[in-house]
């Protein structure tokens, strides 16, 4: 066949397929529009992950509201109390072990209330769970993108959803108990800065042994608390913020003083080990903030025999914070990540999709990264940083 006909015919099928490319685009673009004006989140924003190819992080924290009630004189699940929480089950979890799926449980809540609630109550009068409630199957999710090494990984548990809605049921009956119990601190907050604080961070502090609370449970985290409940400070001027099994040590240090700091620490990490918990030593720096004109060097902090190395930045809870305490580089990180997002962004412009459903992937996908902590670093942030989040 001569060249000039391959030519041809080659222009031909690239327009013929660029044509459906267009179609296929305008439909799907279409599909997605409709999607949303019908009140369909889930599938809009399911499309919309396809399209880019997007992946929401994992989480691994759970945000639980600690009501302070008086605590009921007994547990006693009634049936309605089944039922509501089986009505309340996302369709797109993960079922455990057992095969028992979220949806299941929604549609048949009428018909499995009163069975399981039964089986609830029957198990609270004996105090034993069935064996098949407590089953797991663990799954390995990469903490990072470049793996080194096996604590690179995080273990997911996957376990019974019928199990996690009966923890959830006992979990709100303790709650009411040990709220007014719990060590305040228990969770992030700020602080003010004056004249020196050192402080002593060590992220994943725990590393739990075998007899520790069960992996992926709704009652794990309210167990771990009141087991670790009892570690604070004696000494007015440290403070021990927990946010999980993450743990921040703050002193405040004056006339050079920092006994009462160092020895904060050494009772913490004997206080781990008299309760059969690990500090986990490699995650550990500290920082020192100090405005004087001449900083005097400080001795090294040693925690059983390591040195905790000193750093002049650390991420507290997604937030960057400089012993300076400016936020240069915390802007340089959330501004790094916004901009890698907005690809995301560019890939759907390419689908002539409606600005709204661009303007609300904007707000979920980009602008929540530039808003992360905002109420913190907002009011002390310079112009220039300022005019680089809102150029994203």
């Amino acid at each position: 066949m001569p060249s000039g006909m391959e030519s041809v015919l080659y222009n031909q099928a690239r327009n013929t397929l660029n044509k459906e490319i267009r179609v296929a685009k305008r439909s799907y673009a279409k599909k997605l529009e409709n999607q949303f004006s019908s009140n369909d989140p889930a599938s809009v924003w399911k499309g919309l992950k396809d399209i880019t190819n997007y992946k929401i992080p994992s989480s691994s924290t759970e945000d639980e509201a600690h009501e302070r009630q008086s605590p009921p004189p007994a547990l006693r699940i009634s049936e309605d109390d089944v039922r509501q929480i089986f009505l309340k089950q996302k369709r797109r979890k993960a079922p455990g072990p057992d095969g028992v799926t979220p949806a299941c449980l929604k549609t048949c809540a009428d018909q499995l209330a009163f069975i399981y609630s039964r089986i609830f109550n029957r198990s609270l009068e004996l105090c034993e769970v069935p064996a098949c409630f407590k089953c797991s199957k663990i799954i390995p999710i990469p903490k990072k993108s470049k793996i080194t090494g096996l604590n690179d990984y995080r273990p997911v548990a996957l376990t019974s959803v019928v199990m996690k809605s009966f923890e959830r049921l006992v979990l709100a009956y303790l709650k009411n108990i040990t709220g007014p119990l719990l060590d305040p601190l228990q969770f992030a907050s700020t602080w003010d800065c004056t004249l020196s604080y050192s402080i002593w961070t060590n992220q994943g502090l725990i590393r739990t042994t075998s007899t520790g609370a069960p992996q992926g449970c709704v009652l794990s985290p309210l167990l771990f608390f009141l087991y670790t409940n009892d570690c604070t400070t004696t000494d007015p001027s440290v403070k021990l913020l927990k946010f999980a099994d993450d743990t921040t040590v703050i002193g405040l240090i004056q006339a050079g003083d920092e006994s009462a700091y160092r020895q904060e620490v050494e009772q913490l990490a004997a206080w781990c080990s008299l309760n059969n918990l690990e500090l986990n030593t490699l995650k550990t720096v500290e920082m020192t903030v100090d405005f004087r004109r001449n900083t005097p060097a400080l001795p090294p902090l040693t925690i059983m025999n390591s040195t905790v190395p000193t750093v002049e930045s650390l991420r507290f809870l997604g937030t960057t914070i400089s012993q300076d305490l400016k936020w240069d580089t915390h802007m340089d990180s959330i501004i790094k990540k916004a901009q890698q997002r907005l690809y995301f962004l560019r890939q759907l412009t390419k689908f002539n999709l409606p600005q709204e459903l661009l303007t609300h992937f904007y707000s979920a996908v980009i602008e929540s990264v530039l808003c992360t902590s905002i109420t913190v670093w907002f009011a002390s942030a310079t112009k220039s940083d300022i005019r680089r989040c809102s150029d994203c």
